[in-house]
């Protein structure tokens, strides 16, 4: 459901913001948090940056936000922020959610239940039969399947399922595998494409692990057929586990590598797969996400007055070493809101990290120029 529409001009200027580098999501939603739009975040950015000591910053720029949502708009998609039509409800509630996505076809599909199923390229007939059967059988109780367009598991799970949600690693004009083209066409009549990356991005290895992160965060429930030790699969597991999604994995025998992941997965404790009540059981329990606005997924940001004192202070408690906030708070003596706006500037300046979990820890640079 709807709760705002960004305008022209500020969805251009989120496109900037979250384009600009060093500009995670987290950090995206703080500039947000202080600044209240991401056009005055933009002109503050050369301020904070200095303050965290850095002598200048590259701001992704205008003509180069306006082409790729010019080339967006001839591809047929657009991009969207949290609240609007076409960004799935439940990955506007994941912690680092992308402040912006970019999606193609039938916007409506974001918000259906969505039930993610993964697994091998390679896949058994056994685990493709399976696979159809169960995207079938969610559809028939009205439940979307979401799943990255990868061959073997995630084909067959697209190719069965009437409503279906493809996350892409690469930008949305990337078809990956190149064979998917015509399946790509398909979704896009009947379900929604969704990429994070830039247009023109072609798909990297380091770019799978952050597509699989929202496949499971567009998810009530995270179903893995057929998943070898070493597999993106598990990635995604791994993910749903840490966003409160529910886990299903199918066993398998024990001889075959294949099934390696889902019987590991099982040992650890997601949810032996015996039948489609499982599955719809945890669809019915999982609350749905409070209706918000992006920027109150965040604790309120307060501006703080920050002196030297306050800044030098803080940075002696950082080093290499991940730490968390709450011990940066309690050794530095500050108030939360001086710590929070300290590591915004050092964030932006390049000079702190912040991890999974809001970890932060001191980069061996001091970003300078």
């Amino acid at each position: 459901m709807t709760t705002f529409q960004l305008s022209d001009d500020e969805r251009l200027s989120w496109l900037r913001l979250t384009r600009t580098d060093r500009i995670g999501p987290v950090t995206f939603a703080n500039l947000l948090g202080r600044f209240g739009t991401a056009s005055k975040a933009l002109e503050a950015l050369p301020d904070l940056a200095r303050a965290g000591g850095r002598s200048a910053i590259r701001i992704h720029p205008v003509s180069a936000a306006h082409e790729e949502i010019d080339r967006s708009t001839k591809l047929g998609a657009r991009w969207v922020a949290p609240g609007e039509a076409g960004y799935p409800p439940f990955l506007r509630h994941v912690h680092g959610a992308p402040p912006m996505i970019c999606v193609k076809g039938q916007l409506h599909v974001a918000d259906m239940d969505q039930a993610a199923i993964v697994g091998a390229r390679n896949a058994s007939a056994n685990g493709l039969r399976f696979t159809r059967m169960m995207a079938q059988k969610v559809a028939e109780h009205g439940v979307s399947v979401a799943s990255g367009l990868a061959r073997g598991i995630d084909t067959a799970a697209h190719e069965a399922a009437r409503a279906t949600i493809a996350v892409l690693a690469g930008g949305i004009d990337h078809i990956y595998p190149p064979e998917n083209d015509k399946l790509y066409a398909a979704i896009a009549e009947r379900g929604l494409i969704i990429s994070e990356m830039p247009i023109g991005t072609a798909p990297k290895a380091e770019h799978f692990p952050r597509r699989n992160r929202i496949i499971s965060g567009v998810s009530r429930v995270v179903i893995v057929i057929e998943a070898a030790l070493r597999s993106g699969s598990l990635i995604t597991a791994r993910y749903a586990a840490e966003q409160g999604r529910d886990v299903f994995a199918v066993p398998g025998s024990p001889l075959d590598p294949r099934c390696e992941g889902c019987n590991r997965l099982i040992r650890d404790g997601a949810t032996i797969l015996t039948s489609l009540d499982d599955v719809l059981d945890a669809l019915r329990q999982t609350p749905a996400p409070q209706t918000a606005h992006f920027m109150e997924l965040e604790a309120p940001y307060l501006p703080a007055q920050l002196s030297d004192s306050d800044r030098n202070c803080l940075v002696s408690f950082l080093s290499p070493t991940e730490t968390p906030i709450d011990d940066l708070i309690r050794e530095s003596g500050l108030a939360p809101e001086k710590v929070a706006a300290i590591l915004l500037e050092l964030e932006i300046a390049g000079r702190v990290a912040r991890s999974v979990g809001g970890r932060i820890s001191m980069l061996s640079s001091t970003g300078t120029d």
